[in-house]
């Protein structure tokens, strides 16, 4: 999978260790976790079996080219640092390769692990927000639990009740965005969960609004204004950014944005990264 910063919207954190570092990882993502044919992945892959395209040092044979050899899937993936955790931490460096139970031990981890480092993410996005003073306390202290959970040995983390933790952790990190919404004028409207599939909303004015969890897929965000909209979750595979404004996005991941299509004319936060495949401005 490709390396990426696990970058998002205002009052981003620089922790390091939630960020994908595949030199430091066992190739995870290419062996625990499966695969269908698709227009994300060119074959189809059970869990557990090691993607054709990894080699004897556990780097991607076609890392360059995964887009044009029909794995687009692979390069909106982010384990949020999950992969080097599991594999230089919880496992001391020993890899699957050789022994089964290693093995199968390592496969169950990562899913959890990868979870858990996508909530510590999310938390630190949350207590960085200036807006988030009123439960930046309750913020940080739930980033200290979830960080203890990630330092438990195999047996622990096969335990972990992770549809619990994330359960605790989103009705804080909904909290964080209402905080911060709250501050746009006119606040826009609670399109959470919403089924927006295909939606035309060019130049939409969507500042403020609550998008966590909404399905827009392909939908025509062109020129739409995104600004403070929280977008935790929010499906944008194929969606149409072109000349919108994501600044301020709330919780905006780079993984969305790589999912999506924009141009030069997208503006995004800071510490984000256009996406190589965007296309450019046409008349």
């Amino acid at each position: 999978m490709e390396h990426r910063p696990g970058a998002g919207g205002a009052g981003v954190s620089d922790r390091s260790d939630l960020r994908a570092d595949c030199a430091s990882c066992f190739g995870l993502c290419c062996v625990a976790l499966p695969f269908a044919r698709s227009a994300d992945f060119a074959m189809d892959k059970d869990a557990g079996e090691p993607c054709r395209n990894l080699l004897a040092d556990f780097r991607c044979g076609i890392h360059a080219d995964l887009r044009r050899n029909g794995f687009p899937g692979c390069t909106v993936f982010d384990c949020f640092g999950a992969g080097q955790k599991v594999s230089r931490k919880t496992f001391s460096g020993r890899d699957w390769r050789g022994d089964p139970e290693v093995a199968r031990r390592m496969f169950a981890v990562f899913p959890v692990m990868r979870q858990l480092h996508e909530l510590l993410w999310y938390l630190d996005q949350a207590a960085a927000m200036p807006s988030s003073g009123p439960i930046r306390d309750e913020l940080r202290r739930a980033s200290g639990e979830v960080d203890r959970l990630t330092g438990g040995g195999p047996g622990e983390l096969a335990e972990v009740d992770v549809q619990a933790v994330r359960e605790r952790v989103n009705g804080l990190l909904s909290r964080a965005g209402e905080l911060a919404r709250a501050g746009v004028p006119g606040r826009g409207k609670n399109r959470r969960g919403a089924d927006l599939m295909g939606a035309r909303l060019k130049g939409a004015d969507l500042r403020g609004a609550d998008l966590r969890g909404a399905y827009l897929i392909a939908a025509d965000l062109r020129g739409a204004d995104l600004r403070v909209a929280d977008v935790t979750g929010a499906d944008l595979r194929d969606a149409d950014l072109r000349g919108a404004d994501l600044t301020g996005c709330l919780f905006l991941t780079q993984a969305q944005l790589d999912s999506a299509r924009g141009d030069a004319a997208t503006r995004l936060p800071p510490a984000l990264a256009r996406p190589a495949h965007w296309m450019t401005p046409t008349a």
